[in-house]
């Protein structure tokens, strides 16, 4: 299965919910998310059927391998961006916004440059 941005959208929130909570609900993504219940259902779904998040019997959701790979890179091209962006001069809330946008289509070989870059 091909995840699209919004996939990658959802991996990346729950993510973040893993790291600040142990454990994470559909709720849970319904109120980081600010999407609809049906919404975030039928993500959780698709991403359950694509083999990147788990749903235990009580409806905690666990990323896969697979999920926790993809999530992290997104987690990463979005908060080096943002830092890029400010760095810049970009204020924060549109840097996170560009960098929300910019982290789906970028190539690994230009992401791997800004990113030494900003080591430097």
């Amino acid at each position: 299965m091909v995840l699209q941005e919004s996939g990658e959208m959802y991996l990346e929130s729950i993510y973040t919910l893993l790291k600040n909570n142990s454990k994470v609900r559909s709720i849970d993504v319904v109120e980081y998310m600010s999407f609809s219940k049906p919404s975030v259902s039928r993500a959780i779904g698709l991403l359950k059927n694509g083999g990147y998040v788990l749903v235990d019997s009580d409806g905690y959701i666990s990323l896969t391998e697979c999920g926790l790979e993809i999530a992290e890179k997104i987690y990463e091209r979005h908060h080096i961006l943002t830092n890029v962006l400010i760095s810049l001069g970009v204020p924060e809330d549109i840097a996170a916004a560009d960098a929300c946008k910019i982290e789906h289509v970028i190539s690994d070989e230009s992401f791997e440059a800004i990113k030494k870059l900003q080591d430097n």
